[in-house]
């Protein structure tokens, strides 16, 4: 027996200290990298299996781990932190802490997962937190809180209430749970903004009329508040709206909270759309102005990042989802993001690639014509630049 539970720790600790890679193909706008940073079998050992060997004779898991995913990010001094959603086998998700020393390998989780204070209203389900460091000087966590629809008919085991749970906390260890945010439709998605604007508290929200469903809600929307310690959204607007035959027509939502930049506020949002395949959720950038973060700058047209290759399978297939990023002093992001509610991986690029990217792409042109006009003033802009390079290099007898 304690050989197999030498075994089982051994084979753990190579999974968690094993080096991460870049992979070779890139668009010149981000890097992904080999393996997934953090996976079910990332939970440590002692939160998974009793490691006595009276009471647990054949060395089962007792409590088993069905994914890691949607996770918050922040760095604390030299650690690369995430906040992430770990899911059960017994469909409860919870949130635990990782660290790593070089934000895209060795994360490691910290002793115990977090034991989030509940509110007057038990949740049945909490997920998917954004960390906010706010210039009031704490750090926020905003998830979603799940409970049954108290109002759903006999027998119906589905329906749910979703909506913003707060909490904040200085170390991330002891976290002091405020009411939920309170509006007038479902929220699943909400982030706060790091800056107060004209001295309240700025929200970033996705308002529904359903648990699933977005019904009338119209895409990311924007919202002040005046207490956080009691949330009240009154006014909301839509600043990022969904649109037809997009890669968010029929929801979209705020990811992490936007980096501050020289050009503007960037932003990190998914999109989803319908097809054959069912619910496609992709990750896609835009830009708004530093002294009226309400005001779009620049929204490049398309996803800016999709599933590929593995990433395409899990729990809920065809859908990448990030709700963290760190920005480091030279510019490095690392972005964090979950595949197919399974997983979570990290890409890297830098603030000047994924400003270039955001001011230097077309925007969607919303139809197939505008789409082909795109690249023809590409091919023609090429064409002129192309020929003076050949020229340059004395090659102009392959023109």
């Amino acid at each position: 027996m304690d050989k197999e539970i030498l075994r089982i720790i051994s084979e753990h600790e190579s999974l968690v200290t094993r080096k991460n890679e870049i992979v070779s193909k890139s668009n010149g706008v981000y890097n992904r990298y080999k393996y997934p940073i953090l996976t079910a079998e990332h939970v440590p050992v002692n939160w998974r299996y009793d490691l006595d060997s009276d009471t647990n004779h054949y060395m089962m898991e007792r409590i088993q781990m069905n994914a890691v995913m949607n996770s918050g990010a922040i760095k604390l001094g030299d650690k690369y932190i995430l906040v992430v959603r770990v899911e059960g086998a017994d469909r409860k998700s919870f949130f635990a802490v990782a660290e790593s020393p070089n934000g895209i390998d060795n994360f490691r989780f910290w002793d115990y997962p977090i034991l989030m204070p509940e509110g007057e209203n038990p949740d049945v389900n909490v997920y998917d937190m954004r960390l906010t460091a706010h210039q009031d000087g704490w750090i926020y966590g905003i998830f979603c809180t799940e409970r049954k629809d108290p109002d759903a008919p006999k027998g119906d085991l589905s329906s749910a209430i979703a909506s913003a749970g707060i909490a904040r906390t200085k170390d991330l260890k002891e976290w002091e749970r405020l009411p939920d945010l309170k509006t007038r439709s479902q929220q699943r998605n909400v982030v706060l903004h790091p800056e107060f604007v004209d001295g309240k508290y700025a929200l970033y929200t996705r308002p529904q009329d359903g648990f699933i469903d977005t019904g009338n809600g119209g895409g990311i929307g924007w919202a002040l508040v005046d207490d956080i310690c009691h949330a009240e959204v009154t006014t909301e607007k839509i600043i990022e709206p969904r649109i037809y035959h997009t890669i968010k027509e029929l929801k979209n939502g705020e990811g992490p909270h936007p980096i501050k930049t020289a050009k503007g506020w960037l932003h990190l949002a998914h999109g989803v759309r319908m097809c054959a395949a069912g619910l496609r959720y992709v990750l896609y950038l835009y830009v708004t102005d530093l002294d009226d973060p309400t005001r779009l700058i620049a929204s490049p047209g398309g996803y800016f990042m999709a599933p590929e290759g593995e990433e395409r399978v899990g729990d809920v297939s065809n859908v990448l989802f990030s709700n963290g990023w760190i920005v480091d002093d030279d510019g490095t992001v690392f972005i964090y993001y979950a595949s197919s509610d399974t997983r979570m991986h990290v890409a890297t690029s830098t603030i000047d690639k994924l400003i270039d990217y955001c001011f230097n792409t077309s925007e969607d042109g919303l139809c197939s014509m505008n789409s082909v006009m795109s690249i023809l003033r590409l091919i023609e802009k090429n064409k002129k630049g192309f020929s003076e390079i050949m020229m340059k290099d004395h090659l102009y007898k392959y023109l």
